[in-house]
Order: structure tokens, then sequence, then C-alpha cells
């Protein structure tokens, strides 16, 4: 692939000798032209990242039964009728498995490890294939136990990983290699939440940073393809069930305020985020520090169910406005120092759908107390306050949004205040210089 270059530049001859020019096919110096070899690369990724993310969810619904005796709706619901006893054993299990499972990865394949953020941004797109999909498998298995961390970061790493052996086995130069494992990573997002379309835009917006017309159809093919794949398998319906939310004048001036405290919200989640990062255990210490941790979120799991899994029981409740104000606030308080306290153990997982949780509560908290002086939609409060806390965390507004419109598929009225909030939000966490829930995760040079 070294002989591919980046000339052209979105030129097209045109009749009679002349050059039509456009612009925004100029690309940056370093966005690689796409030959027909590469394009078969890409269908190769769609295809992969979208069969592993199946299997990876499968693993996931079936630990989950094998705990929880869960089959289907509500997670929630199955830890709870498991009884609290089951609950803290559950997590002290997780814990014993992620300890061990990481220890012995970590001796049995070197030094390192695979993080994608890491693998693009430093590593020319290189991940190591086998300790990759060890990672992603362990990754489901303690979410699937209740492990308080999102699910996405398996599908991520493991279409990453088989984007980049492809690399490996093509020859492909830096800059493809680092494009086709970013498209393999935002595929197994794609086809594991119902996303195809915020799945190219994470490729695009969040890992690569060019919002390229070039890239935008490598990016596209390889979500739509991982979607379409996992729907032999996984549910082709929206992941968050919103009731009709007309659009309101509360809304819309509860968006502009709301916007600066969820970009404030960020921050401090991205900062926590950072500090567990820096603290997680090396050698022994990874055989001690999660179970210890995982039981301790097992213990809280006792009156406080809702911890348990990634968090998106939570945001399903919220949107139907079914906790009380003295539970809210404790989730919200909790449910973030769950997700960092287990992250921080050493143990590998997502942030998207805590950090989606963590913007329902706000927005929810903030929407009950908004609605006594100036009464509006729950559902609308609570999903103005997720897109916005996503999208500052992030730093990707437009995707954030997106990935708003496609885990719901209601949100037409909504359109106007979820702007304004994501605006407010990300402003605030840029003016006070803050980085991305992925930048912070990368190793000190």
């Amino acid at each position: 692939m070294g002989a591919e270059r980046s000339g052209g530049h979105g030129r097209a001859g045109a009749r009679g000798g002349g050059v039509l020019e456009q612009p925004n096919l100029v690309a940056p110096a370093d966005v690689p032209s796409l030959s027909a070899r590469f394009w078969v690369l890409v269908v190769a990724t769609g295809v992969l990242a979208g069969l592993a993310g199946a299997a990876l969810m499968a693993l996931l619904y079936a630990v989950a039964h094998l705990t929880y005796s869960y089959r289907s709706g509500s997670f929630l619901a199955a830890v709870e009728r498991a009884g609290a006893d089951r609950r803290v054993v559950a997590l002290a299990v997780a814990g014993v498995v992620a300890g061990t499972g990481w220890w012995l990865l970590r001796r049995w394949t070197g030094p390192g490890g695979p993080e994608v953020s890491t693998a693009l941004w430093r590593d020319e797109g290189r991940l190591p294939l086998w300790r990759s999909l060890g990672t992603a498998v362990l990754s489901m298995v303690i979410v699937g136990m209740g492990a308080s961390l999102g699910r996405e970061a398996a599908p991520r790493l493991a279409g990453a990983a088989l984007a980049s052996r492809l690399s490996d086995w093509a020859r492909l130069g830096t800059a493809h290699r680092r494009l086709l494992a970013a498209c393999g990573a935002g595929a197994g997002m794609a086809c594991v939440y119902n996303v195809p379309l915020g799945g190219a835009l994470l490729t695009l917006e969040v890992m690569l940073g060019v919002l390229s017309l070039r890239l935008v159809l490598p990016a596209l093919a390889a979500s739509c393809l991982a979607t379409a794949v996992s729907w032999t398998v996984l549910p082709t319906g929206p992941t968050y069930r919103l009731p009709e939310v007309p659009l309101s004048a509360s809304l819309l001036v509860f968006a502009l305020v709301i916007g600066p405290f969820a970009g404030l919200v960020a921050v401090g989640w991205v900062r926590l985020i950072r500090i567990a990062h820096g603290r997680r255990p090396t050698g022994w210490g990874l055989l001690v520090a999660p179970p210890l941790v995982f039981t301790a979120v097992g213990a809280l799991g006792v009156p406080y169910p809702q911890l348990l899994g990634n968090g998106k029981d939570i945001v399903q409740l919220t949107f139907g406005a079914q906790f009380g104000v003295a539970t809210l606030v404790a989730l919200f308080l909790l449910k973030p120092l769950a997700t960092a306290g287990s992250l921080g153990s050493g143990a590998s997982g997502g942030l998207f759908t805590p950090t989606l949780a963590t913007g329902a509560l706000l927005g929810s908290l903030a929407g009950q107390s908004w609605a006594l002086v100036w009464p509006g939609p729950a559902a609308g409060f609570a999903i103005i306050g997720a897109a916005a806390v996503l999208a500052a965390a992030m730093q990707a507004p437009v995707a954030a949004v997106v990935l708003a419109l496609e885990l719901t598929r209601t949100l037409d009225a909504l359109m106007v205040p979820l702007l304004f909030a994501v605006t407010g939000a990300v402003l605030i966490s840029r003016r006070l210089d803050t980085p991305s829930l992925y930048s912070v995760r990368l190793p000190a040079q």
C-alpha cells in the first residue's frame, strides 16, 4: 500500500482540459488516498468487527444469565431478583476473574497494553491481537457479572485489533493502518449499540480528529457493515425507549442553563478518571485490588442495585422519571465513584454508558427542581443532560448529538435544546482546558 499517494486533492478533470476544484475534498497532508485494495480491507474490517461484536454480546448475555438468571428485558430486574448476598458474591468473583485474568495476560503477552487510543495516537495503529482479544473477552465477562463499566470497550478493542492484523497482512503504511484501525474501533462500537452513524462519527471526531470528506466513506462503510452483520444476532431497535417529548419554552431555557453545569460535571468526571487511571496497580497488586474494589461495589449494590452493570437501566429509568430525589442524588455521586474505582483497580472496560448515565442523572435531578418553577417533560430533561455531559467528556459535540438521536430514535423536537446544551457544555470544558476521556488514559511519555 506504500504506492498509494495522497494526490488528486479532490480535483476532477473536466472536458476541454479544465480542472474542477472541490475544496471539501482537499484533505490534510496526512490523510491518505484510498485504493481499491484498501476498500477491500474496509469491507473485511466491517464484517469482522460485526462478527466480533455479536460474539462478545452473546458472551455478555450468557455470563449475565449464569450470574443472575438474566434472560431478557431489564438487567436491573434480574439483579434485584438475585438478592443482596448474590450481588456481593458475584462482584467479588468478578474481581477475582478480573485480577487473575489480566495478571496472566500480562505475564503471557509481555509489557504494554491494548488501548485503542494509545494505538492510534502513539503506536501507529498497532494492536497486539491476542492480548486485545483476551482483554475484550475478560471485559465482557466482568460487565456481565455486574462490574460498573461500559460494554463498548470490548467490541471497540476487538474491531481495532482485527483491523490492525489485516493491516499487517496487507503491509499498510502508517496512515492507512491508523485509518483502518479507527474504522474497526468505530464499527465495533456501532454494532453493539446499533448506531452506525454514531460509530462513524466516533471514528472521525474522536479517534482521528479529522472530519474530512475523504475519510467519511470508509468510516461509514465499516460501521454500517458491522451493524448489518450484527443484526443476525442482536436487536435492531433503539437502545432506549423515550416517550414523545414535545418542544417547549421550558426545555429551551433549561438547555441553556444546564449546558455550563453539564460541562463542569464532565470536567470533574474526566479528572476523576485521570486520577483513577494514574493509580492502576502493577505486578502483584493487580491480583489484590480488583477483588477488594469489586466487593466494595457489590456491597454498595445491596442498597443501590442500579450501580451494578454499565448503567443502561439508570438511563432508561431517568427517562421515565422513576427515581426520587434522594435516589438521584445517591446514584449521581456513587455511579461515577464505582466506575472510576473499578477502572482504577486495574480492570479494563468502557466509559460510554457510565458517562451517559451520569449526565442523565444530572439532567433528571436538575429537571425535577426546574419543573417546580416551570413544568416540562422529565425525559427531555434527562436526555439533554445525558447528551451534554457525554459531548463535553468525549470532546465530541457532533458525535454526542448523533448518538443521542440514534440511541433513542425520537429526538426531532429536542434537536435545538439539545444543541444549546451540548454547545454550552463543550465550551465550558474547553475553557477549562479539559482533555477527553480517551486522552487522559494515555500513558505518560
